[in-house]
């Protein structure tokens, strides 16, 4: 199912704003009609007919369109910056065509017709970029093409002695995971994009899942590798562990189709989960529960789900859950989650140590309701859109020794500079024995300029993240919104090896150009 192109996910669940949080949210940020504009006529395709008949000529003429709704629908991604310019009618951005390929071979195909007339092409998995992965610079080129995986959709191979599962990269999570379950397997990886996300997204994106405190990110459980680039193929992963040299998945990985176009994915697999139970827990305090989380895992004891609310998060989550009792919750809400038999025999343990680390339970109710609307949060974004509240994300990670620090210096970077009737909320999203990734919303009235408004905001923000020393991005990838504080994250050594890897594999440059490398 293709999404709207001015909203996220199917338009079928698309909701006003409910009445009872828009009354909040007026008297907290205020609130405006805004509805999206009509979508403006799109420009015509600016790839001469000579060379649509030549790419027709490698792929058939089903698998090439450059029907308006087509293109339509593989123009940039779903961050706010993108609904934002869409909702105002703007998608000059649109390629000139889209290609559809069913196999490595034809994706190579496609590349090669590419630097042969310098076409660039910007891969695209589920469209559910969030931080412009999906905009190429268009100047010096004679067109942009969106190479659309979409028929790339199969369950390659499986070994269940090994347990290890092959994909093309055009699953997307719903359809992998009922793949998976014919045979009793799963891979267990829950982005809160997963109802759209693709196999090849995951892994060009490196995805981290909401269950990755048991099941691992999704590079952790990347296998193996087949890559079409415009020199030649790429495979990667012959064993399960090697010393041959440095690990070349790890160039490909993250890489957002810089490098290549992602043609096959093996990936480590995990028996389906026959049982799952998701509870919550409080906390004094945001600084208590992340002090149990971290000696939660520590003491190597994880569930499958581990996720802490601050205390502004905590209320507007509680605000919104009108089917729970009336008991009154103040502090932080933490929720534990555990998918299979094997996590379930260790919450004992797990619960006798939140319970020891200052932790209350809650019960599983909460908990349940969590897991039934975990992604459904873009939804409510598009509400928020709706009555003129910019709504938008941004996340980090870094040490434990310096949670607290990144966690004020975000919050107070984007407070400072939207004003005082913004809402800044944070929860910890994802744990590691070393430290935890950070994922903060954000909320605050439209600006008359709000694409700018927010630009000014997720710089601050940015450079709060590196002047703390914390990552500029755990999960959300580079793209293009990143990429100016790429550099400074990784030196101008590490920028050199990243213009050295683009030179080497695409020397023409052909490849999303102004996406990822600095």
């Amino acid at each position: 199912m293709d999404m709207h192109p001015q909203r996220w996910g199917d338009p079928a669940l698309a909701k006003p704003l409910p009445d009872a949080i828009r009354g909040l949210v007026d008297m907290a940020i205020g609130t405006a009609d805004t509805p999206a504009v009509e979508i403006a006529p799109l420009p015509q395709t600016g790839l001469p007919a000579d060379l649509l008949d030549s790419l027709r000529g490698v792929l058939g003429d089903d698998a090439v369109a450059v029907d308006d709704q087509t293109r339509r629908l593989r123009t940039r991604g779903k961050s706010t910056l993108d609904l934002l310019r869409a909702r105002a009618g703007d998608l000059s951005d649109v390629p000139d065509a889209v290609v559809r390929p069913r196999a490595h071979d034809e994706a190579a195909a496609v590349l090669a017709w590419a630097v042969a007339h310098h076409v660039a092409v910007v891969p695209f998995g589920g469209g559910t970029s969030v931080v412009g992965g999906l905009v190429a610079r268009r100047q010096g080129y004679a067109g942009v093409v969106s190479l659309d995986l979409l028929r790339m959709d199969q369950l390659l191979a499986v070994d269940k002695i090994s347990m290890i599962a092959t994909f093309q990269p055009g699953v997307r999570g719903p359809d992998a995971e009922a793949l998976l379950a014919v045979h009793g397997l799963t891979l267990g990886h829950y982005p809160q994009s997963f109802e759209f996300a693709s196999i090849g997204g995951f892994a060009a994106t490196r995805s981290s899942g909401q269950s990755s405190c048991g099941n691992g990110r999704f590079d952790e459980i990347v296998v193996g590798l087949r890559v079409a680039t415009p020199i030649g193929e790429l495979r990667l992963g012959s064993a399960p562990a090697n010393a041959a040299g440095p690990d070349l998945r790890e160039a490909v990985l993250g890489s957002e189709g810089a490098f290549g176009v992602i043609t096959e994915v093996t990936l480590r697999v995990r028996p389906a989960a026959d049982v799952k139970a998701y509870e919550a827990w409080v906390f004094p305090s945001f600084t208590a529960g992340a002090e149990a989380m971290r000696k939660l895992v520590q003491r190597e004891l994880r569930p499958t789900v581990l996720r802490l609310s601050d205390e502004a998060e905590t209320f507007v989550n509680l605000a919104g859950q009108t089917n729970i009792g009336a008991e009154q919750v103040s502090g932080c809400l933490m929720v534990v989650g555990y998918e299979g038999t094997a996590a379930l025999g260790r919450r004992r343990m797990i619960t006798e140590a939140l319970s020891e680390l200052g932790g209350r339970p809650l019960g599983e109710q909460r908990g349940q309701e969590w897991a039934a609307g975990r992604f459904a949060a873009p939804y409510l974004r598009d509400a928020m859109l709706d009555v003129g509240v910019l709504v938008e994300t941004l996340e980090t990670a870094t040490f434990w020794s310096n949670r607290d620090r990144v966690y004020q210096a975000v919050k107070a970077a984007l407070a400072g500079t939207l004003g005082e009737r913004t809402l800044v909320l944070c929860h910890i999203s994802h744990v590691y024995e070393t430290g935890c990734a950070l994922y903060f919303t954000v909320a605050t009235r439209e600006a008359a300029d709000p694409v700018g408004q927010w630009l000014v905001a997720k710089a601050k923000a940015s450079d709060a993240m590196l002047d703390c020393g914390a990552t500029i991005t755990h999960h959300h990838a580079v793209g293009v919104d990143h990429k100016p504080w790429l550099a400074r994250e990784v030196g101008p050594v590490g920028v050199a090896m990243l213009r050295g890897l683009k030179s080497a594999l695409d020397p023409t440059g052909i490849l999303n150009p102004g996406v990822l490398i600095p």
